[in-house]
């Protein structure tokens, strides 16, 4: 598979709406993560992710100008145990739940679809890492119809059970901008990740569509003691 850089791969594209980057550190040292959410209308735009005891959740910078809670209020990262959770919906906390309950990510995915937005029908993006004794292995899934046929749910689930210094893997929900949004095709996307959190939070950050993008969340978790440090850049403040 083609190595895109990350951030070049942003900047063609003014609207992948939300996405999810998961890999390892080029030194090797670290899991990394990072979720970004993009918006179009008033309502998506009035958002900024908060810190959580166990992760980050949306909310809005201006509550008077919040006109529809649904599928924008979410908690789109927490932590059970060794593994942390991903997601760009409130598909995190049936991960969570189910997970808790022993059934795997792909389980608990099995209770869900893609997003009741039509005629979008936004797919649900998620994503698991598993940090611990030294130990990293990862797993990313899409829900989405098919080819936005409302009628038919398709359900793909990616293990990397070995990460690569130096690389991870990037999955969005639009192929682009338009009406309706195209959905996301493919596998992910095969992508290169620096050492420092600074440097990817900032590139990142300003390879995103300037009108388009909303927040980022970043995450780099030492493998070896599972110590996290995190970013958060908010365009919008509350």
């Amino acid at each position: 598979m083609k190595t895109l850089d990350i951030y070049e791969e942003l900047k063609s594209n003014s609207y992948p709406g939300r996405g999810i980057i998961i890999g390892k550190s080029a030194d090797g040292k670290n899991a990394v993560t990072a979720y970004f959410i993009m918006g179009r209308s008033v309502n998506s735009r009035n958002r900024v992710f908060t810190e959580t005891e166990d992760g980050i959740k949306t909310e809005a910078a201006d509550p008077s100008k919040l006109s529809d809670p649904h599928l924008i209020i979410y908690s789109p990262v927490r932590v059970l145990g060794n593994k942390t959770i991903v997601t760009n919906g409130d598909q995190t906390d049936t991960i969570y739940e189910l997970m808790d309950k022993q059934q795997t990510f792909e389980q608990s995915l099995r209770t869900r679809e893609y997003e009741d937005d039509a005629p979008n029908y936004t797919p649900r993006i998620s994503g698991i890492m598993h940090v611990g004794d030294g130990q990293y292995n990862y797993a990313m899934s899409i829900l989405k119809s098919a080819d936005g046929d409302p009628d038919s749910v398709e359900r793909f689930t990616f293990s990397y059970s070995s990460p690569v210094a130096g690389y991870g893997h990037f999955i969005h929900t639009y192929m682009g901008d338009g009406n309706p949004l195209p959905s996301f095709e493919g596998e992910p996307k095969k992508i290169t990740v620096p050492n420092d959190i600074d440097e990817f939070t900032d590139g990142l950050w300003n390879a995103l569509n300037e009108d388009n993008k909303v927040s980022l969340f970043v995450r780099f978790i030492d493998i070896e003691t599972g110590k996290a440090v995190s970013k958060i850049v908010n365009k919008y403040s509350k």
